[in-house]
């Protein structure tokens, strides 16, 4: 059975298949004892229904287990957090901050875990780039439709005249699954040890710990700083750069196919505008499911729920909690 020798080949379900062959071997045993006597039939009868009672357990339990690994390698609980500033000078470089708090903040209320891997600041405190490990259950299940540019339009604390200024900061979520089908020749690979900046104790900038790793044929690069050894910091560092190529190629084939994904949100490019946060009017709006949602320090706080949970809705794949503080707004109304 084919179906079978897939489950012995899963650690995880090893064991139950072993337990189902150990049946399958009484069960024909009891036939070879029936074909020889007769008269045991009512007696073999009760043994034989106990053991496909036992054997169509054993199957459910394995698929159930092989369906939630699936599960798992389509929306792994483990992402990278990218986050850009874009236009908009030192405001970007704030909004960006403030994006980062949001979904720092989101990760707390879930009980997610946030690991910096590598960030580099503004003057001011906010961020010119930030990239960030996450784990957590249901992570990239809500995390998916994050990926774009992000705007936000309110009258910064410099500004004198009053006038409104827009500013950009790109988001990219990127899902670290266990198995990622592509192989990278190591001559296009170019790398680079740095030490690493910050606070850490004695041995922060004494050694090149920090590892940034260059994929020559994309342009794609990596840092990564928040391992003390430089091994660690290059595993990592690859890891990300594989999650980066294999999204880069899934981006590609998504837009390639993109008549056949009407019911689907966007490309996941990041070069799409999403979302803008307006202080003024109190009001965020999703762009591509044009819904508005008021109380917009609540959501700086990490309460994004609401507008997760409807852009799955819209997406066909809904996780359970539902918003009720949703307006359908025309989203280039958001000012």
């Amino acid at each position: 059975m084919n179906e079978l020798s897939k489950f012995k080949e899963n650690h995880k379900t090893s064991y139950l298949a072993e337990s189902y062959e150990r049946l399958d071997v009484e069960e024909k045993e009891l036939r070879g004892m029936l074909e020889k006597d007769a008269s045991l039939q009512e007696l073999a009868k009760g043994e034989l229904e106990t053991i496909f009672s036992q054997k169509a357990a054993l199957m459910k339990q394995m698929q159930e287990i092989a369906d939630s690994e699936k599960e798992e390698e389509d929306f792994p609980n483990e992402i990278v957090l990218e986050i850009r500033a874009g236009a908009g000078g030192e405001e970007a470089g704030l909004f960006a901050g403030k994006l980062a708090e949001m979904y720092s903040r989101f990760a707390e209320l879930h009980k997610w875990g946030v690991t910096t891997i590598s960030e580099s600041k503004t003057p001011l405190g906010g961020y010119k780039e930030a990239v960030f490990e996450m784990r957590g259950k249901d992570i990239y299940k809500k995390m998916r439709f994050e990926t774009g540019v992000h705007r936000i339009q309110r009258i910064p604390p410099t500004e004198k005249s009053g006038r409104v200024h827009t500013s950009t900061a790109s988001v990219a979520i990127l899902p670290m699954k266990k198995k990622v089908n592509i192989e990278i020749n190591p001559s296009d690979i170019e790398m680079e040890f740095s030490r690493s900046g910050g606070a850490g104790g004695q041995n922060v900038n004494k050694v090149e710990t920090a590892v940034r790793l260059i994929h020559k044929p994309t342009g794609i690069d990596v840092r990564s700083t928040s391992e003390r050894s430089q091994l660690k910091n290059r595993e990592k560092a690859m890891a990300i750069l594989l999650a980066k190529i294999s999204q880069l190629k899934e981006e590609d084939d998504a837009k390639k196919y993109a008549g056949n994904r009407k019911n689907q949100i966007g490309t996941a490019d990041r070069s799409e505008k999403i979302r803008t946060y307006n202080i003024l009017q109190d009001r965020v709006t999703d762009h591509r499911i044009k819904q508005s949602w008021h109380n917009i320090e609540a959501i700086f706080r990490g309460e994004i729920d609401d507008i997760i949970e409807a852009l799955a809705e819209v997406d066909g794949k809904p996780i359970d909690g539902k918003g009720d503080d949703v307006e359908n707004d025309d989203a280039e109304n958001a000012g």
